[in-house]
């Protein structure tokens, strides 16, 4: 679709094309102003543009200086065109799907590994990972201080996650200060079992000194009221396929919701593995003691 500069700067805000070609060739000026105004918003700034260029090197320079994504001249091997396209597109997913914090994958790369998964035979485990008392946190200190917790957290996790499965292990930040990780369920409870304990060892140090010694410091409420609050803890709910039969990544994330909010009904840092299922158990496999209530594993 050709548009002018003012048309085609609306389409994007409206729609978030995936890709914005501008005909630099014709009208240099027009076409890289409306590059920079299309890369200077935080809403379509996202949106990869390239600039078709003469072969003069002006124009080659003056497009990235106008925050081109890529630049192809007249004189480009035409089979060098699709090849440029296709890796410019993977590098806007990669760069959208990440969190810009944690440089984690986000919620669209959470959700394709779990429908891949779901198509493997192999077991898996999808883990939901939430800390407790965060807000409260943000309250006393500052978001800046908040943001370093998160960072912490992801650093837990990515290493010990890595560490104990390497290639076979994903970490995903779901936002704020949500994660999934998604193993193979033989590793699940050494891997939560050393994330529990590195977090408990280290988040005491992001208090002042003296929250730290009393391990916990006077909040507020909603309604005002003041309360003690003790110092952050991380719940994990675990859901696996062992004993369950998923049809689609939903039911999967509904259950790794259920987990992670029984986890967070428990004191300290915790991680519970949901035993329940409809499908029967494997030889030697010990049952949970309920049918009916998820088995806590390991509670600190």
């Amino acid at each position: 679709m050709v548009l002018s500069e003012p048309d085609a700067l609306l389409a994007a805000a409206r729609v978030r094309p995936r890709l914005v070609v501008m005909d630099a060739r014709v009208q240099p000026v027009e076409a890289l102003h409306a590059c920079r105004r299309l890369k200077s918003d935080s809403f379509t700034g996202i949106v990869p543009v390239v600039v078709c260029a003469r072969d003069e090197d002006i124009t080659f320079a003056a497009a990235f200086d106008a925050k081109a994504d890529e630049v192809l001249r007249d004189n480009i091997n035409p089979i060098e065109v699709p090849l440029r396209l296709d890796a410019l597109l993977r590098r806007s997913d990669r760069d959208t799907y990440v969190h810009p914090s944690t440089r984690l994958p986000g919620t669209v790369e959470i959700e394709t590994e779990i429908a891949r998964r779901l198509d493997l035979p192999e077991p898996f485990a999808v883990c939901y990972a939430d800390l407790d008392h965060f807000k409260e946190y943000n309250d006393r200190y500052s978001y800046y201080d908040g943001d370093r917790v998160i960072r912490i957290l992801a650093k837990i996790l990515h290493d010990v996650v890595k560490g104990t499965c390497a290639e076979e292990a994903f970490v995903g930040h779901i936002g704020g200060d949500d994660f999934i990780f998604i193993m193979p369920v033989a590793m699940v409870s050494e891997a939560c079992g050393e994330i529990v304990h590195a977090f408990d060892t280290l988040i005491p140090y992001q208090y002042s000194e003296q929250d730290r010694r009393a391990e916990y410091y006077f909040g507020k409420d909603r309604r005002g009221q003041l309360h003690k609050v003790p110092l952050m803890s991380v719940s994990i709910g675990v859901v696996t396929n062992e004993r369950r039969k998923f049809s689609h990544s939903g039911q999967v994330s509904e259950l790794a919701t259920e987990m992670k909010s029984y986890a967070k009904t428990l004191p300290g840092s915790v991680f519970t593995i949901d035993r329940r299922g409809d499908l029967p158990l494997a030889e030697g496999a010990a049952a949970p003691a309920s049918s009916d209530e998820p088995r806590v594993v390991e509670e600190r």
